[in-house]
């Protein structure tokens, strides 16, 4: 027989360590008459004779022990190499490398990942602050943080932000220059403050949507940045209008540094995920990490 049944073979083990059929089909927790059965077609395979069985115990015969000898190493090599994979399951120790944009860095992780910390000292993350969407398998990433829009068929995900939207701002001083925009269409009439997306190398087209109708404006400007954060800052000094993540420009509308506008051209997107692929989930230091980001509650 060119393969045979792992399940029969450890069968064959589990009688013969015991001795008898009842304390195996106990251990196995099948029938005694199953475990019989199951014995009576290996030996019909192989056409061989593996268990003496009288009516006080269950012997191997010269075959059978052969036989054993042979493949009960292996089988408890493949049981224990089964119970430290369900060990590294629950160990709170390990590395992780994470991957997502500067902003939910900032803005998402770093506000949950002292308690992390505190909690499980043994894990060492790794964040890799970036707007390419990076390809986690090939680059050796254990996950990616990405809007829902980003989030690839290849990988599961759970939410840890509510949904989230970007708004037009700019400076109080930028605006005492320059009329503000009530169309998105007029920020063609504005120096605009650039984004140059890593991944496409083109230029973050502006995306508003109002009742149904959506615009993309190809918005342009004397500055182009790479990063969320020179933007925020370049519009604080009045060189420009930025589009950002509302928690980005939060602070500063709520100070009065900034004036939002065209709010009502803003909607609310699906918010950030966390990413990872289908076979990490369950795996830990990535499942704590997982349940420490998640979101628990739905409300903005």
């Amino acid at each position: 027989m060119a393969r045979e049944n792992l399940n029969d073979l450890t069968a064959l083990v589990a009688v013969a360590r015991a001795k008898s059929f009842t304390k195996a089909a106990a251990k196995l927790g099948v029938s005694q008459s199953a475990l019989s059965h199951t014995i009576r077609l290996l030996e019909e395979r192989l056409d061989l004779r593996l268990l003496t069985r009288t009516t006080r115990s269950v012997t191997p015969t010269t075959a059978g022990q052969q036989l054993i000898s042979g493949i009960a190493p292996h089988l408890d090599q493949i049981e224990n190499q089964l119970t430290s994979l369900g060990e590294l399951r629950n160990q709170e120790s390990g590395n992780l490398r994470i991957t997502m944009p500067d902003d939910a860095l900032a803005y998402v992780v770093l506000p949950k990942i002292k308690e992390f910390v505190q909690k499980y000292p043994k894990i060492n993350v790794e964040f890799v602050a970036d707007l390419k969407l990076i390809d986690i398998f090939s680059e050796d990433f254990d996950g990616a943080i990405r809007l829902g829009e980003n989030i690839t068929k290849e990988m599961t995900s759970v939410p840890i932000t509510p949904d989230i939207r970007f708004v037009v701002a700019g400076s109080p001083e930028y605006f005492s220059k320059n009329p503000k925009p009530k169309h998105p269409k007029d920020l063609l009439n504005h120096n605009c403050l650039t984004l140059r997306l890593p991944t496409h190398g083109r230029i973050y087209a502006w995306e508003f949507e109002k009742k149904g109708k959506d615009i993309t404006v190809k918005v342009e400007g004397s500055l182009i940045f790479n990063s969320i954060f020179p933007i925020r800052d370049a519009c604080l000094e009045g060189l420009g209008l930025a589009h950002m993540p509302e928690m980005v420009a939060r602070k500063y509308i709520q100070e009065g540094r900034l004036l939002q506008v065209l709010e009502d051209w803003c909607p609310y997107w699906s918010g950030y995920h966390l990413c990872f692929p289908r076979h990490h989930e369950n795996v830990a230091p990535l499942s704590l990490f997982i349940d420490e980001m998640r979101l628990h509650k739905s409300n903005r």
